[in-house]
């Protein structure tokens, strides 16, 4: 048994915006109010970042088209005593899916903890060549 760091990814959608920076807090208000709700205060939110195709450097992934924006989120929670890298993935999309129904969630990235400690772990990034 282990525990482990994971980082989910999830699309936002968010209507009626006017800005990348309006859609950001949008969507960080909507997911923190839908964990709250489901009293899951020590999942993190935080913004994702995206990788430019022509010059490589990150930026924030918020795309707004049309007064709708799509936010990429990262949400991050620590799963105790999973039987492997999968089970901690399952564990922490079901316990953010309670919240996020309808979300499709993607694992950004696995970290074993050691003594409460990370440890090198294995990290999943699939950026399908981007």
């Amino acid at each position: 048994m282990g525990d482990y760091i994971v980082v989910l990814e999830a699309p936002i959608i968010v209507r009626d915006v006017e800005s990348a920076e309006d859609a950001i807090n949008v969507a960080v208000s909507k997911v923190a109010k839908a964990l709250n709700k489901e009293k899951l205060d020590f999942v993190r939110v935080e913004i994702g970042y995206s990788q430019c195709p022509v010059c490589g450097s990150p930026f924030e992934s918020a795309f707004v088209i049309g007064n709708v924006g799509l936010v990429g989120i990262y949400l991050t929670l620590k799963v105790f005593n999973a039987q492997s890298l999968e089970h901690a993935e399952r564990i922490a999309k079901a316990v953010v899916g309670k919240a996020l129904k309808k979300v499709p969630l993607k694992v950004f990235e696995i970290k074993e903890l050691h003594n409460g400690k990370e440890k090198e772990g294995i990290e999943i990034n699939d950026n399908n060549g981007v």
